[in-house]
């Protein structure tokens, strides 16, 4: 059975002028590379066993060194003992993972903006927080953990614009997924005390996706990205600032009728000079004329070549006479079969106009042709389906013919 003091006597004393002035204990405490050492013993059976703890401020090496120093000691007091390492703690290396942790759940609370130039330490805590996606609906659209609790909804496009919203913290969002507008999402936009906000992509894709979700859904507010940028690749600051300067739907609407907005237009491709073959001339005297290729021969070069235009297909041109008028307006027009008006509309009541009707042997309309106009159509006995574009219909009855303004050279 030994005491503290017994410890603190054989640790000093039997390490002394063992290792040199540079790692004495004594000279190592008084200079403060050595804390306070710390001892516990627990005497059981008439022996005794501990634990000694010392916080060092060395090196790696040094640090090993007076570790292996330390398990020379073979006698505490009177008795025969032995010591043995247990571990080494790099208490430093402790603070850092509890700082990163504690940050991480700070970091989850609050999702204002971080200050400029904190970038390279926060990358490590970002890394920590994990993004869940939830499912809205029976097509299970992927939707913001908030989005059914709150009362302002943000419709984007894709998963991916979901996930890039999510960390920037607006968790009130779901996709459509494609420009066929699910009919959940439908469903949601009619709800009252909801404010529903189009959050859409700054190329043509998000323009056919806008001009099918004004057909069949209720949208108060629409914002867009940057010209030719996604949703999903902007970044904090680019996303407040697309939400900020939103505008009613209404007024999105003019701007596309008046041709105003810049969004999808492609910018013009500069000429470039098509560099010509050049054929090596033979010798003088062996020169002949199956030599040189002859001018029927030569190549055209590909920026000579004149583009194929494709020929519009052929329709009644009673149909094709109304295209101009209602163009660029979101009107439609339904006719009997005598090729006679039965009735005008808007081309977001289009759907419930089909359904009032017996037959509508033939339609033109200033929207997108989507899946769900073509089932109406189908069950109307409708022969011909007139739009501005087609989107991807993945059903086609055998007797319907689709057309776009553009296949009939409009």
């Amino acid at each position: 059975m030994v005491d503290k003091p017994d410890v603190v006597g054989a640790v000093f004393g039997q390490t002394e002028g063992l290792l040199g002035e540079d790692l004495d204990l004594r000279e190592l405490q008084r200079t403060g590379r050595i804390g306070r050492i710390q001892i516990a013993i627990r005497t059981k059976g008439g022996s005794s066993t501990g634990e000694v703890v010392i916080p060092v401020s060395l090196n790696k090496t040094a640090t090993a060194i007076l570790a292996a120093a330390l398990e020379t000691v073979d006698r505490v007091g009177p008795c025969t003992a032995k010591v043995i390492l247990e571990k080494l703690e790099d208490i430093r290396g402790a603070k850092r993972r509890k700082v990163v942790s504690r940050a991480i759940s700070i970091l989850k609370g609050w999702e204002e903006d971080i200050a400029p130039g904190s970038d390279e330490i926060t990358t490590a805590v970002t890394k920590g927080r994990k993004v869940s996606i939830a499912k809205y609906g029976p097509d299970k659209l992927p939707a913001g953990p908030e989005l059914t609790g709150s009362k302002e909804i943000i419709i984007v496009e894709g998963r991916a614009d979901v996930i890039n919203l999510m960390k920037c913290g607006i968790k009130n969002t779901v996709a459509v997924e494609g420009t066929n507008i699910p009919k959940s999402i439908v469903d949601l936009t009619k709800k009252r005390g909801k404010k529903i906000i189009a959050f859409l992509d700054g190329d043509r894709g998000g323009d056919l996706i806008f001009r099918e979700l004004m057909q069949v859904a209720k949208v108060h507010y629409v914002a867009r990205a940057p010209e030719g940028k996604e949703v999903e690749e902007l970044t904090r600051r680019e996303v407040i600032k697309a939400l900020q300067t939103q505008i009613p739907a209404a007024k999105a609407l003019a701007l596309v009728k008046s041709r105003k907005s810049t969004f999808g237009k492609k910018k013009p491709i500069p000429k470039k000079d098509v560099p010509t073959k050049k054929f090596d001339r033979p010798r003088r005297e062996t020169r002949r004329s199956d030599d040189f290729p002859s001018r029927r021969d030569k190549p055209v070069p590909a920026a000579r070549k004149k583009p194929i235009r494709r020929q519009p297909v052929a329709v009644d041109e009673v149909y094709t006479s109304k295209i101009g008028k209602i163009k660029e307006s979101f009107k439609a027009i339904l006719f009997d079969d005598k090729k006679k008006v039965i009735a005008e509309c808007g081309v977001a009541d289009l759907a419930k106009k089909l359904e009032e009707q017996e037959t509508v042997p033939a339609v033109v309309f200033d929207g997108v042709i989507t899946q769900r106009l073509v089932d109406i159509a189908t069950k109307k006995k409708t022969e011909i389906l007139i739009g501005a574009a087609v989107a991807d219909i993945k059903v086609k009855p055998n007797g319907l013919k689709i057309f776009t303004f553009e296949d009939l050279g409009q």
